[in-house]
């Protein structure tokens, strides 16, 4: 049953408020995969049969999110997809401080080579990613393939998990902050930790540190500790934002709104 959460935490309270709004798994999935671009490929062993080949792999993505691979027929992966095309590619946060609280995609598929037009479009989007592919792309021993995708298992962090089907993550699109987001972190973590703990306590979240952990165009996501105490929070914005420009004008709001309440209680 795609869409259902099979993880999901404890039931709420009818008067509880509705959790801060986030975007959907697919578009989550889509933005994880358009901001790294190595994963790791499982096929299916020629030597062992029945057993899955793990190996690193780098990869681009079309316009619908499916990954392009460029690998040399000297490699045991290619090998085993020459057999049998079946295939997994697991792709992991960048720079997860903590890896099971971090997101991950699994898109699986069925890799298949790419010619013609297709190959271009592939070439040009691979090089766009990886510029040194550049010195053996030509190679005649390389080739593009690109994953089909069969279905998406997307993991958001512990009790955020579930399946996605194959044309709803095709469908979705990367969030607007996905390029930006690792400067706002930066900036916000270095120059403007007391306005963190600020939101966090305005939010009802009395802690006395706070880290900026993700962001995207519907809010922002803290590390929160007090004492031993470790935990996260989600944060929403009052309105969607696109750019690093209109998430710096929300802040400025949401800090002058905080502060005004605290000095009112």
């Amino acid at each position: 049953m795609t869409g259902v959460n099979r993880h999901a935490g404890p039931p709420r309270s009818p008067d509880e408020p509705p959790p801060p709004p986030e975007p959907t798994y697919a578009e989550r999935a889509r933005t994880l995969v358009h901001v790294a671009d190595t994963g790791s490929i499982a096929t299916l062993s020629r030597r062992h049969p029945g057993h899955p080949f793990a190996s690193v792999m780098p990869y681009a993505t079309d316009e619908q999110g499916r990954p392009i691979l460029l690998i040399s027929e000297m490699a045991m992966h290619t090998q085993n997809l020459r057999a049998d095309g079946r295939a997994s590619l697991l792709v992991t946060q960048p720079d997860a401080v903590d890896a099971l609280a971090s997101g991950r995609v699994t898109l699986l598929g069925e890799a298949r080579t790419l010619d013609g037009a297709d190959r271009a479009a592939a070439r040009e989007a691979y090089l766009a990613r990886h510029q040194n592919a550049r010195y053996w792309v030509d190679f005649e021993d390389f080739a593009f393939w690109r994953l089909a995708l069969r279905d998406v298992y997307f993991v958001g962090g512990f009790a955020a998990m579930d399946w996605v089907d194959a044309a709803s993550y095709q469908a979705a699109r990367p969030d607007p902050l996905a390029d930006a987001a690792p400067g706002i972190l930066e900036h916000m973590n270095r120059d403007h930790a007391d306005a963190l703990i600020t939101y966090a306590r305005a939010a009802g979240e009395a802690a006395d540190e706070a880290q900026m952990i993700g962001v995207d165009r519907l809010g922002f996501k803290l590390r929160l500790t007090t004492g031993d105490r470790r935990w996260t929070a989600r944060i929403a914005f009052p309105r969607e934002v696109t750019t690093a420009d209109d998430t710096r004008r929300v802040l400025i709001e949401m800090l002058r709104d905080a502060r005004a309440r605290a000095e009112r209680t």
